[in-house]
């Protein structure tokens, strides 16, 4: 097996923003964060001290609901003048490029293409996490907008290894075969308008490596596959997805960093030519807001410090989150922007790009990312 920290390193300074844009989904995968949020239709009636991130009529879960102290349910973020001021005002006070819209399910959004364009007009490239059920609908007119790309959300290559992780409502191989036919076909939609596709695969442990190695079959031809770490890995995960490296015979390229934040990730090549990313989280956290954290430890800090969040909160202001384990960090926007939280992201992005440029001394660009 080769070692990844043997390849040339680029680094890849943080600029981007993920925005919560709806809660829905016609999934209940049951590993879903949610982006830290309740379920909106399963919570909607609780007051804030009783949410539950146990499954409701819904089947959806939200792992880190019991102790992430999340104190709003987040609502669909329309296309309109106050998602544009929010987008700009965030953009103002700490510097991005792209904005990354996650859910939920984003592709539900009834306005999705308004959304894509609010950004662009802005100057932001736009991609998107999805787990395909909707994208063949409304990919066109989203590439026509702007999109620039797809992360697509891979669970099986078979309606059973679909439905074994979703919640027993949804557990149905009939209702996963309907969802693995939308998602070839959003895969086909996407390739055929010229929005980039990538498979996203989480690899929890060894029980998992012989599906992973099947998927990256049958979508590894056409799309750019990325096999994750699960994040509540406790070894098991990472070293499953040394397995399937090495059944696959992959051999490192390039280590990419992204500085101010916890993404990584070292892209493969594989013996027929294909390309390959494997992604995992660095212990990165912020220096004053972490500190002190209850989860700052090597076990219960899965996610380390990702990046910025921006939610829309039900019948209130945007809000901007920093970390999916302490939404009680989270702030409202105009409080965000002026805020020293604020500036100890935008100074924390800024030194770990000088110091990991220094590091490894060969800086670079590496095209999106997350």
């Amino acid at each position: 097996m080769h070692d990844p920290h043997e390849v040339p390193v680029t680094v890849v300074p943080d600029r981007t923003l993920r925005v919560k844009i709806i809660d829905a989904c016609g999934m209940a995968c049951t590993f879903c964060h949610n982006e830290g949020t309740p379920v909106t239709a399963d919570n909607a009636d609780r007051p804030s001290d009783a949410f539950t991130g146990t499954p409701g009529r819904s089947g959806r879960v939200s792992i880190y609901l019991a102790t992430n102290r999340a104190g709003f349910l987040s609502q669909r973020i329309p296309a309109d003048a106050d998602f544009a001021l929010a987008l700009a005002a965030v953009r103002g006070s700490l510097p991005i490029n792209e904005v990354h819209f996650t859910g939920g399910e984003p592709t539900l959004h009834p306005d999705l293409p308004g959304l894509v364009r609010i950004a662009r007009r802005l100057d932001l490239a736009v991609g998107l996490t999805s787990n395909g059920e909707n994208g063949a609908s409304v990919l066109p007119a989203c590439a026509e907008a702007g999109l620039d790309r797809i992360n697509l959300s891979v669970f099986g290559t078979t309606p059973q290894e679909l439905a074994a992780v979703q919640a027993p409502r949804l557990a149905s191989p009939r209702l996963a075969a309907r969802k693995l036919d939308a998602l070839a076909r959003t895969i086909e939609t996407a390739c055929r308008h010229g929005v980039k596709v990538s498979a996203n695969i989480v690899v929890p442990d060894h029980g998992h490596v012989e599906r992973v190695l099947r998927i990256v079959e049958e979508y590894g031809h056409d799309v750019v596959v990325r096999i994750l770490v699960n994040l509540e890995d406790d070894g098991a995960s990472l070293a499953a997805m040394h397995e399937v490296l090495a059944r696959l015979g992959a051999v490192p390229e390039l280590r990419i960093i992204t500085a101010g934040a916890s993404d990584q990730r070292t892209r493969y090549r594989l013996p027929d030519g294909r390309t390959l990313y494997a992604k995992s989280i660095r212990p990165v956290r912020l220096p004053h807001t972490c500190t002190g954290c209850r989860f700052n430890n090597d076990r219960d800090c899965q996610e380390g410090y990702y990046g910025v969040r921006m939610y829309r909160a039900k019948d209130g202001p945007f809000m901007i989150g920093v970390c999916i384990q302490r939404m009680d960090l989270c702030l409202p926007l105009g409080e965000f922007v002026m805020s020293q939280r604020c500036n100890e992201v935008r100074n924390f992005r800024d030194d770990e790009a000088a110091r990991l440029t220094a590091l490894h001394r060969a800086p670079g660009r590496e095209p999106g990312r997350r």
